[in-house]
Order: C-alpha cells, then structure tokens, then sequence
C-alpha cells in the first residue's frame, strides 16, 4: 500500500501566495470605473445596471466577465467537441486482441501439445463473441498457456478495477497500478468504513472524532484532504455525480458493455457492490447535484472513465462558472465567483483579472461612491456625483487650455477677496494659508495620534487649508437644457448631462457664492437637482416648452436681485410648446406663432433683468439656426455651435466669461 500511498500524496516546498490580495498588485483604478458607470447612469441607465455593465465590459488594461464567460463557454466546446467516452473499452478490447494474438502463437510454437487439445483451443479462441465483456467472461476458465497473454488478460480487470475506483476516488488509477492483494484489501477496507461512516451521518450519529478516526486511517486515498464530513461527502458526490453524467451521456451499448465488465473488476464482484452502496448513499445526502445530465461527446480523443469522469467535474465547474460570471441573479456579487476554480479553468491571469474586477466592485462599494438604498436599489452618492463632475471639469479644462491658452485656474474670484471660507490645500493652489485651521488641524491630529506634549507641531500635507477668494460681484446662472426625445434620439443626451455636471461641479466648487438653478424642458419645464438631471431617462414626448423654461429663469433671477444674471441655454429644435394662464401646456408642430411669442417675451424680459444670453444651439437645422440667430440679435446675446464633444467647455466657457470680463478659471 506504501507504493500507492506516494502516488496518491504530493509533498511541496512552495505553493501559491494565500495571505489575501496580492500585495504587489497595482491598485484598482475607482475614478475610472467611476467615469464609466457614471457615463451610463447619464445615459438612461440606472445605477446597479451600470455597475453591472462596467464590469461586464471590464477596464482599458483587463478583461471583463464577458469575456471570461466567452473564454469559459470556448473550454466547455472544445472538451465536448475534443473528447468521445469509449476510452476503456478500447483498452479492453486492445488487451484482450493482444492476449489472444500472444495465445494463438504460443499454440503455434508449442510442438509438444496434443493436437486434439490445440484444436479445441484454437476453436475456442476463435469462436469468441464480438462482445468485449462477454469475451472476457468466456475466457476467465480459459487455461493459458501463453505467459504474456495471461499477464495481458489480468490486466483487463485490474484496469476495470482501477478505473471504476477512479471514477469516484480521482488519481486511483494511477496509484494503483500493478496494486497487489494488500492493496485492494486496503480499498475494501476504506470502503467499508467509508459506507459505514456515511451511514451514521445519515442518522445524524456521526460525529467529528468519528470522521477524525476515519481520516487517520483511510486520509492517504483523499489528496483533497477535506477537514469535515461534509467537505468529504461534498468532494465525493461531486465526482460520483460526473461519473453519473458520464454514463448518462453513453449510448445503451457501451453502459451494457462496461456493465457486463463491472463484475470482472480486480476479479471481484464485491467491488462493484461497495461502489454502488456509496453511490446511493452519496445521492441520497446530496440530492440537489445533477445526477441525471449528459453531454454529447463525439470528438476523436477516447477517454477512460475516471478520465472522462474528471472532464465531466471539469465541464459541471464550467457551467457553474457561466453562471457565477453572469450575474443573473438577485443579489449577485463577484464575492460569489469561485477564483480558485477560474484559475484552475482558464489560468492564474484569468483569477487575477476576476479577482481586480471584484476588487473595483468592492472598493466602488465601500469607498462611499454607491450605496443601497432603503428600497433596495443601489444608487450613486453625493461623493459620486462630485468625483464624477470633478472628472469632467478636468476634462473641460483640457479642452479650454488646449483652445485659448493655459489659464490661471485656481484664484476663484475676479479680484481675489477673501470669502471666508477655508478649503483642503491641493496641488497647484496659489492662495495663501489659513494659519490657525491648518495648525489646529495639525495639532488635532498630533494629539488623536498620542503626540507627546513639548515637541513642536509637525505640519503635514494633509494638515494644510487655504483661503478660499470669490469674486465682488456674484452670479445668478440659470442652465436651460432641453430635453426633448430629439436630443436622446441624435446622440445630444449624454453631452447634456456631461456639461450640467460639469458647471455644477465649477460653481459649487469654485464660486460657492454664486447660485446655479438647472433647468430641464420637454413639453413642459421643471427645475431639477443634479442627481435627478443626471439619472434622468428619455421619454417619447413631443414638444420643447422653452417659455416655461424661461418663465423659470426669470423667477430665479428676481430671487437674487444684486447678483450678475447669467442665461445659459441649450437646446436642438425650436420651441413648440408653450404655458398657458390656465397651467395647461399647448404643443403644435410647425411651430405656432403664439408659442413663438411667447418665448420671445420671457426672452425679453430676461433682458430687461439684465441677463448675458448664450444660446449653444445643436444640429444643423436651417430652421432653428434662422430661430436662434433672430432670438440672440433681439436680446443681444451670443450663439455658439460646438461639437458635441465640445459642449461642456463651450458652456463653461461661456459662464466664465459672461460673469466678468478677467475670469480666471481652475481645478
């Protein structure tokens, strides 16, 4: 048993990296997978889709689960195309030609025997059944007088005996080559108590000295080494089950050949009787594992049964795999992907680049961007909103830097005074200290840390807080954006949203003293938050109510009557809905003159408010060009047409300047 034991256990002096996450691997990058997710949120998507589509996708430097679950669903084909399942009987039916051929030549050669005897020999070797299983029966009372042909026709059923103890325990055929009677008393004796401990477990008798005992004398048949009875009964119903679904997946001629073998195993039929004990008992304590699947096998490569058993566990971990990278149902995380089975699937890289997916879908979790809500959702956050807009005022600034120039972009106010407010020091900042917040947070932490007293105050980086400025002359800014079906049927949709958080992200930021009220027209207008302007879905809806919009505006501008008014619309077809007196809206297409007229007069009357006006306007409708142009000209305002890539600079741009003439803008 010495000789199978060292087959069965492997010794190794190193292994793979099992302390958690790999500590040299670069971090996960959350602002892009930010930028992603918010790219889709702004395009109609909710929040939990968009994860789940991000992840999907993956990152510009490792794959998604898309992918993965393409390279999983290739393995699966290529093991069902590449293999056929008639491994063992083409072995048998090798050592059985091969013992006959090595018998009718020694019955050539031997000159002594009797003649009536060779005859009746050669008779009966010839007269043997097409059947592998009925040959091999016929042939267990045949008197050999070939050496090599009874050394070939034993090893028929020490095969048959090794791959059915293959098909349940996997490495037996192999550690049990040319086993002995000590061997296979040793199997039954594992076996015995292997049922008997099954048994016990069934009644709730079994306990953990009693696995414990079974394991220090039977261990060195499970290399898995599982450390409770039910890890032991989870590894072997899982192989029992593959080897069900092997035969399931046999034609009815090759199940009744190796039945009709089964017997000859190690010449003891007693095997075959344990293996079927076990096998019911692993079903009944297991009755969810597929027992009864099958798989179409027909490729040229023959396997044997415990091979073809191991490719039937290895196409069951597939499967489960596909499911696991789909996500499909409620309350899927990629906690719930088995890493450990990918690598063993598709390789280390394929685990590490799940396991930086996971790692991103944590850190986007727990880093405060996304959180559930109280109805189950899972919903951006504040935080998110903000990272996301400061990404795309830094992809503004780029394009305005790259258009007009590098500009001073971080004094926040015309002529530098003072707002009183105090805000973290970041790289690039130019205004000066605020001495006494920066020291006392110096000392707070000194002191949180267990600083000794009458050392001095270290100042750190993180310590250091500056005066924020602002400009004299505050700004009243209302951002008009239509949101008609046009603008999400042309692509404008996303670009929309883009610059409304971009200018939300400046002023809040940046000119705290100035008020922004964005301002979204349909068929009707409504003042929105970012947050619902950001998440806001695209509706069939015919209309464009730029008078509502403006009526809106203007209230704004006559809340803050000392402020600059700053007017900022954007919009992709001219106006073709209006508010009536009575609170009812009136939509016609053409546009009717009374619609006109009175977008016209909230046009006006934004004007005698003192508002700077630019329209962005989108397309390249002749009709909204010629609307447009006259609307600007009657109210002295400007018309700008930028790309949509263009937009959100265009509008900051324009906010930038229509505040004052020497605005200086920054991140």
């Amino acid at each position: 048993m010495a000789r199978a034991n060292r087959r069965l256990t492997r010794a190794s002096r190193y292994g793979k990296y099992a302390g958690g996450p790999d500590p040299l691997a670069p971090p996960v990058d959350v602002k892009q997978a930010l930028d992603a997710i918010g790219q889709d949120v702004m395009a109609g998507y909710s929040p939990e889709a968009s994860l789940r589509e991000f992840l999907r996708r993956g990152t510009d430097d490792r794959p998604g689960l898309d992918d993965l679950a393409r390279r999983v669903a290739e393995k699966r084909r290529e093991l069902a195309a590449k293999h056929n399942l008639d491994g063992t009987l083409q072995e048998v039916k090798r050592l059985l030609d091969k013992a006959v051929l090595e018998e009718r030549k020694q019955l050539a050669r031997d000159v002594d025997m009797d003649d009536d005897a060779r005859a009746l020999a050669e008779m009966q070797l010839g007269a043997l059944p097409p059947s592998a299983a009925a040959a091999v029966k016929e042939l267990n009372d045949y008197a050999w007088r070939s050496t090599e042909a009874r050394q070939d026709f034993e090893r028929i059923k020490d095969l048959l005996g090794r791959e059915m103890l293959d098909q349940r325990f996997a490495g037996m055929k192999q550690a049990l080559e040319n086993a002995d009677d000590e061997d296979r008393a040793a199997i039954a004796a594992m076996l015995a108590d292997l049922t008997a401990l099954l048994d016990r477990h069934a009644r709730g008798e079994a306990d953990q000295q009693q696995f414990d005992d079974f394991m220090r004398a039977h261990g060195d048949f499970f290399p898995e080494n599982p450390r409770t009875i039910d890890e032991l009964i989870d590894t072997l119903a899982e192989r029992a089950a593959a080897a069900a679904r092997m035969r399931n997946s046999m034609s009815q001629e090759q199940r009744d050949e190796l039945d009709a073998l089964a017997s000859q195993a190690f010449g003891s039929p007693e095997l075959m009787s344990s293996l079927a004990t076990l096998d019911e008992q692993l079903q009944s304590l297991r009755p969810g594992a597929d027992w009864r699947g099958s798989e179409s096998m027909s490729g040229s490569e023959s396997l044997g049964l415990g091979d073809g058993t191991g490719v039937f566990q290895d196409i069951a971990e597939l499967d489960a795999l596909t499911e696991q990278l789909a996500q499909g149902y409620g309350g899927s995380r990629l906690d719930d992907l088995d890493l450990d089975a990918l690598a063993r699937q598709l390789g280390d890289e394929a685990s590490v680049d799940a396991r930086t997916l996971k790692q991103l879908e944590n850190a986007l979790r727990d880093s405060g961007t996304m959180k559930r809500a109280s109805d189950g959702t899972l919903r951006m956050t504040p935080k998110a909103m903000r990272l996301l807009g400061k990404s795309l005022l830094r992809d503004v600034a780029t394009r305005l830097s790259g258009r007009q120039g590098e500009r001073d972009v971080r004094q926040a106010g015309a002529a530098g005074e003072l707002s009183g407010a105090t805000r973290e020091w970041a790289f690039g900042d130019t205004e000066p200290w605020d001495v006494t917040r920066t020291i006392t947070n110096a000392i707070s932490r000194t002191a949180g840390g267990g600083g000794a007293l009458g050392q001095g105050v270290r100042i750190e980086i993180g310590d250091v807080e500056v005066q924020e400025t602002e400009a004299r002359t505050q700004a009243c800014v209302a951002l008009l954006v239509d949101t008609s079906f046009s603008m999400a049927m042309d692509g404008r949709w996303v670009p929309m949203k883009r610059t409304a958080l971009a200018l939300h992200t400046l002023v809040t930021s940046r000119f705290r003293g100035d008020d922004l009220q964005l301002i979204a027209f349909g068929r009707q207008a409504e003042v929105m938050e970012i947050e619902q302007l950001t998440g806001l879905e695209a509706e069939y809806e015919k209309g464009t109510n730029l008078h509502h919009a403006l009526l809106l505006a203007n209230r704004h501008f006559r809340k803050h009557p000392n402020a600059q008014p700053v007017l900022l619309i954007v919009t992709d077809g001219e106006p073709t809905s209006h508010l009536e007196s009575s609170g009812e809206v009136f939509f016609d297409y053409p546009p009717h003159p009374l619609t006109v007229a009175y977008a016209v007069r909230e046009l006006e009357n934004s004007m005698r408010l003192g508002a700077s006006t630019t329209f962005f306007r989108l397309g390249e409708d002749p009709g909204l060009a010629r609307f447009i142009d006259s609307m600007a000209k009657r109210v002295g305002g400007h018309v700008v047409s930028p790309e949509l890539d263009d937009l959100g600079a265009a509008v900051v741009d324009s906010y930038l300047g229509s505040r004052r003439p020497d605005s200086s803008f920054g991140w």
